[in-house]
């Protein structure tokens, strides 16, 4: 019995990776397919790469989701990480409510916040273009950062930064060297998220911009109706064989300290 119940298990996870990797594993083979069709396969080809460097549109749309996400989501981690700290001065009701502020965006549907920003950015006449998507991704990255760094605020002992203070240190030395070295993984995390929701955005990036300037997610949904071109699938296997890269190499790096713990691990047990 425990062998067919064992048994079952792995089917059923088999079956969900299935699922969530059979369109990639498509997306990767049509990236090679010789034949512009998506129902004949014509033999394998680098064509479609070589296309992709020389589209200047794609290349165009592919910088523009690149340089938004990152400077969005640096933008974006500043003033979150800051916000953070400027909560953690509040009293308990105070911050209650600001979290609580903070979380009604990231519930909220991204249509409504698109559309807010555009009667926004209407009302205040701006152009629309580079810089309103911008903005956008900035006021919708910031929630995600917050959320991220406060639970690495809450866990510091403020005995410490007032130590480093009575010990000659001044209010920026202080927090750089005593306070950020115990919140960064949250604020890498922050920065993280948001770059993944600004990378990923559609809705938003769709009411912010303006004409004649996309991202990939606008661009593709522009190319739908026309059919998507192959040189689409070869950007996106790219974007997923380096993200796959990374992750491999992120969980291969040694960790500094393992060797440290191990170490003293094998001193306590002498």
């Amino acid at each position: 019995m425990k062998i067919v119940r064992n048994s079952l298990q792995k089917i059923y996870i088999g079956l969900i990776f299935l699922f969530l990797y059979a369109p990639i594993a498509t997306l990767i083979v049509l990236s090679f397919n010789s034949s512009r069709t998506r129902a004949k396969w014509g033999g394998v080809t680098l064509k479609w790469y070589v296309a992709l460097f020389q589209n200047e549109d794609i290349m165009q749309a592919l910088f523009n989701t690149l340089s938004i996400a990152l400077i969005s989501a640096l933008v974006a981690t500043v003033i979150g990480t800051v916000a953070c700290i400027a909560m953690m001065r509040m009293n308990r009701a105070g911050r209650a409510v600001a979290l609580g502020i903070t979380n009604i965006p990231m519930l909220n549907a991204e249509i409504v916040t698109g559309i807010s920003l555009m009667l926004l950015f209407i009302s205040l006449g701006l152009r629309f273009g580079y810089g309103t998507i911008l903005l956008s991704h900035i006021t919708f990255n910031i929630p995600y950062v917050i959320l991220s760094v406060m639970p690495k605020m809450r866990q510091l002992n403020p005995s410490t930064y007032e130590a480093a203070r009575d010990l000659g240190a001044g209010p920026v030395s202080g927090f750089f060297k005593v306070v950020m070295p115990d919140i960064m993984p949250g604020v890498l995390s922050g920065f993280l998220m948001a770059f993944t929701m600004s990378l990923d955005d559609f809705i938003i990036t769709h009411f912010t911009k303006g004409a004649g300037v996309d991202t990939l997610s606008t661009k593709i949904y522009t190319e739908v109706r026309k059919g998507i071109k192959p040189e689409m699938y070869a950007l996106s296997t790219i974007i997923f064989v380096t993200v796959l890269l990374l992750l491999i190499l992120v969980n291969r790096t040694p960790n500094p300290n393992s060797h440290l713990k191990a170490q003293k691990l094998s001193e306590g047990g002498a």
